[in-house]
């Protein structure tokens, strides 16, 4: 499955990590890439809970970047 994970880092320098498509489902990290580790499990526990109780599990997305010429 597919997410998407927006990543910004704020006064002291940590990276905070959001998923928008799961509610609440954030972690952050000292690196990009610490942050980007933590999301990952953030997502994989925020999906095994929705299945444990037995709800459904929001739909996978599927991006492709445009080139624009201006």
């Amino acid at each position: 499955m597919t997410f998407r994970v927006l990543f910004e880092q704020d006064e002291d320098g940590v990276f905070i990590a959001k998923c928008p498509t799961l509610p609440g489902c954030i972690s952050q990290g000292k690196t990009h890439e610490q942050a980007l580790a933590n999301i990952k499990d953030a997502i994989s526990g925020y999906l095994a809970s929705l299945k444990k109780h037995n709800e459904p599990i929001p739909p996978s997305i599927q991006e492709e970047l445009v080139e624009i010429n201006a």
